[in-house]
């Protein structure tokens, strides 16, 4: 997680940067999650490298801004897809579980936010997107049924 989520955002970020610093132009949309807002119990590891992507993605914004480049994040709460799979350690009874009585977000929620951030006019930059499916309110706070 911390190879991927931290790890992999830095090296990313500091591959692609230095031309869109010398074009003074671009965006970076980083993927956080509600795990990054809020922790939660058996998240410990997950949760801290979320936090670092918001606080990375704050900062990016920061520094960046002399350079015209938009920064922001989205930051999506349940989405149905492997994640619980892995959480549970291929647990596949247990991960069906945490979506059942509720439609969670789909990749295709995500990738449409991701997409209207990327797509806004020059001046319109969005910094923080907290996407939730209606029936959650926040990391562990979900309507069943």
């Amino acid at each position: 997680m911390i190879d991927l989520n931290v790890k992999g955002l830095l090296y990313l970020t500091r591959a692609i940067t230095p031309l869109m610093v010398a074009r003074k132009s671009g965006q970076i949309i980083n993927v956080g999650s509600i795990a990054g807002k809020e922790v939660y119990a058996n998240g410990n590891v997950y949760c801290a490298t979320k936090h670092a992507v918001d606080a990375l993605t704050r900062a990016m914004l920061i520094d960046l801004n002399p350079h015209g480049i938009k920064v922001g994040s989205v930051n999506p709460g349940m989405v149905e897809t492997e994640f619980s799979v892995v959480r549970f350690k291929g647990d596949e009874e247990r991960a069906k579980k945490v979506y059942e009585g509720l439609q969670p977000l789909t990749p295709l929620d995500v990738a449409n936010a991701i997409g209207y951030m990327a797509t806004l006019p020059p001046h319109v930059n969005i910094s923080d997107l907290t996407i939730l499916p209606t029936a959650q309110a926040a990391a562990t706070v979900v309507k069943r049924g």
